[in-house]
């Protein structure tokens, strides 16, 4: 695949004049074309989904808008990531911008390894709170009443990696947005929400079904990209006579150890975290056999310790790591660095998966070397001999389904929880907007020893 050249477009003239210094001191002097075409339809107060290959800077699309609004109207965000490690990695984004132009805007986690203590300072001084949908659906909307500020002054919702949203999980996670913009009305406010995705079939259809709203689809990427060179390995034939083939591991360890012994920044996909402990165990005897040097070899899966996960991102990104063997929790769009190969132990199962983690590798402009390696499994061996039906066909369609019955029924017990059903008068908004701050935090405390009542009906009772 060849190269493709950037298409360009400048500042936009309106922007913070502390964010313009923080870019230029990261060597940011102008946009990428579908990043100024974001930041035009966000500054119209449109629901956008921006739908560009990986690498091609989505994250400055919200962030730009996101952070000029909190400085100039100390408007706050939620930041929704499917997995922790785009988390961390947004936090840390967001820290860089912060420090290189002093901004003082305060981006926090919200998630399982959010400790119990910090968690009240999350919610009353966090100006872009990151966290994902399970702990928006557990931890945030049942106890809205505790976050009465943030979602009085929340004026954007971003949802990354919007791919992963499909099926049974995305026609919850779609529930849940709808509970979400419910609460958001009863506290006055109206966001735009962002979305972000690698490349789908139906990236508007999806968008609008996760949101509820229509939605602006933002599709050509005016970033560069490096030449990349996809190779499809057929381990050889070890037995004629039965048929058998060389296993995908003992292949994808001698591709990843070639690579590495190159001087190749690698990464290893595996379909198991079983599997992803076997490639690491047979890479470390090679590169890591004397413990008195630096690792150069690390894994990353669920299961280990959030300290163990966030040091190895933090290596990733400073390229302190050689090569690293992943489960797919390293396939979205987290930043690992400048990677020069990508090896896919197996198919992935779907186009866009597979074109989303051979994707990780030549960031940054940078020529990239992607190897898929098949297994013996009988859709593997299928794209290996047809590579032109794996080259020619679209990424999947990503269908939900947010009205099905046993789901929307689970969400709507929900949602009485939350707030109580019932028709909301004008003069009930108008008490709680009226209402004093202290008026409303006694208001809150009331609500929240009362299921199914809110704050307004709290105040009204009060008086």
């Amino acid at each position: 695949m060849p190269t493709r050249p950037a298409a360009y477009a400048p500042l936009p003239e309106e922007l913070d004049p502390r964010l313009v210094a923080a870019l230029q001191s990261r060597g940011i002097e102008q946009l990428y074309a579908h990043q100024r075409q974001a930041w035009e339809h966000i500054r119209k107060r449109e629901h956008t989904v921006v739908v560009t290959p990986t690498a091609s800077g989505k994250t400055l699309c919200y962030n730009l808008p996101v952070l000029h609004e909190a400085l100039a109207e100390k408007a706050k965000a939620l930041y929704l990531f499917p997995t922790k490690a785009l988390s961390q990695d947004q936090v840390a984004e967001l820290m860089e911008l912060n420090q290189a132009g002093e901004l003082g805007i305060r981006a926090f986690t919200f998630d399982g390894d959010t400790p119990g203590d910090a968690r009240k300072a999350v919610r009353t001084r966090g100006d872009i709170v990151v966290s994902n949908p399970d702990m928006l659906h557990q931890g945030v909307l049942p106890h809205h009443t505790k976050w009465a500020q943030f979602f009085e002054n929340l004026r954007f919702v971003v949802i990354d990696e919007m791919h992963t949203y499909r099926g049974v999980f995305g026609s919850h996670v779609a529930n849940v947005i709808r509970r979400l913009r419910r609460v958001c009305r009863f506290y006055g406010s109206d966001p735009v929400f962002i979305l972000s995705s690698a490349t789908i079939a139906n990236p508007a259809e999806l968008a609008e079904g996760l949101v509820g709203s229509p939605v602006r689809a933002i599709t050509e990427s005016g970033a560069p990209s490096g030449e990349k060179h996809l190779l499809l390995w057929n381990p050889p034939v070890i037995n004629a006579d039965l048929g058998i083939r060389a296993s995908a591991r003992s292949q994808s360890t001698r591709i990843a150890r070639m690579a590495v012994k190159s001087g190749l920044k690698t990464i290893v996909f595996a379909q198991s975290r079983l599997m992803v402990e076997v490639l690491t165990k047979y890479l470390k005897d090679v590169f890591d056999s004397d413990p008195r040097k630096p690792q150069r070899v690390a894994a990353y899966r669920g299961g280990y310790l959030p300290t163990e996960r966030r040091r190895t991102e933090k290596a990733l990104r400073s390229g302190g790591v050689e090569c690293v063997i992943s489960t797919s929790a390293l396939e979205l769009g987290v930043d690992i660095g400048g990677l020069d190969v990508c090896v896919l132990n197996g198919y992935p199962g779907t186009i866009a998966a597979t074109w989303q983690r051979l994707g990780r590798a030549g960031r940054r402009n940078r020529p990239a070397l992607g190897v898929l390696v098949a297994s013996s499994q009988p859709l593997d061996q299928y794209i290996i001999r047809n590579p032109e039906f794996f080259l020619g066909a679209s990424p999947e369609h990503a269908r939900i389904d947010p009205d099905q019955l046993l789901i929307l029924l689970d969400h709507v017990r929900c949602a009485a929880f939350e707030l109580r059903f019932g028709v909301a008068t004008d003069s009930a908004r108008r008490t709680w907007r009226n209402c004093s701050p202290i008026w409303k935090s006694r208001a809150c405390c009331i609500a929240s020893t009362i299921p199914g009542i809110g704050p307004k009906t709290a105040i009204r009772r009060k008086a």
